[in-house]
């Protein structure tokens, strides 16, 4: 569909070729229980065709499972424990999410990896979930969706350790070096780029400019890391398309190119065949 000039920036509408995908958005929460039909109407008009929610605990299993009924054509699930939730009753929780994640419809293990930030003195124990949880999804055939804050260079270690023929997934929120994104594509994973992307201090048009467009796919981490020019503020799906001009800026592709290529990547990650 023809672009048309304003204000300095191209617009269009966006024909199916060229929907977003967002892999990774927590608008089950409650940052978004005051206007929640709004902010998916806005998404829905900024282009966005489809987000996938990842689990952090036992109390959000319920919220995903509502959002999902309300929106089955435009959410969809995954599951699994977040490092941050892994407490000392873990093994037990994990029961519960592994029956959740066999009985239900879920594409995906996750958001499970690990955290070095708040809580670093449970990474033996956010180790053991996390390699648990790579076993479920290399028995049930899913992707795993991998949270590595502080902890990357970890992270890519496990997988590497745990690799099964067919296994891959999402590094969520990567704001890693080229040689990490290299590590990670070798075992055939995807980059997950959401606002951070955007924010000058990270460098990372820097990082990713030797990588292909065919190993990354976009995310916005909602409610949280808005992307430039809404960083402060809640972030939503309908802010794709911040990451995707940065993007399209930074790499000299067409901002169509950005959204076909990232949203095929997504379709590859989850094993769908459309938006």
């Amino acid at each position: 569909m023809g672009g048309t000039k304003s204000s300095g920036t191209i617009s269009f509408a966006l024909s199916k070729r060229y929907l977003m995908i967002d892999t990774h958005a927590h608008i089950y929460l409650d940052a978004f229980k005051d206007d929640r039909d709004v902010m998916m109407e806005r998404l829905r008009e900024a282009g966005v065709e489809r987000v996938f929610l990842p689990n952090i605990d036992l109390e959000s299993i319920l919220q995903i499972q509502q959002l999902v009924a309300a929106y089955p054509t435009m959410c969809q699930g995954m599951m699994g424990l977040h490092p941050c939730s892994v407490k000392d009753d873990w093994r037990q929780v994990l029961e519960t999410i592994k029956t959740e994640l066999e009985t239900g419809n879920y594409v995906a293990v996750g958001e499970i990896g690990l955290d070095g930030y708040w809580d670093p003195g449970s990474l033996p124990i956010q180790e053991d979930a996390l390699r648990e949880q790579i076993h479920w999804a290399i028995d049930a055939h899913l992707p795993i969706i991998l949270h590595t804050r502080d902890t990357m260079d970890r992270v890519i270690d496990i997988v590497a350790e745990e690799w099964k023929t067919g296994l891959s997934g999402i590094f969520h929120c990567f704001n890693g070096t080229t040689q990490q994104a290299e590590r990670i594509i070798e075992l055939g994973f995807f980059l997950g780029i959401g606002g951070v992307y955007t924010f000058k201090s990270a460098n990372m048009a820097d990082h990713l400019a030797p990588i292909s467009l065919d190993h990354l796919v976009l995310e916005t981490d909602s409610p949280y890391l808005a992307p430039v020019p809404f960083r402060g503020k809640r972030n939503e799906p309908a802010y794709l398309r911040s990451i995707v001009d940065k993007l399209a800026a930074d790499r000299k592709n067409p901002v169509e190119e950005i959204i076909s290529v990232t949203t095929q990547n997504a379709l590859t990650v989850f094993q769908q065949k459309d938006v």
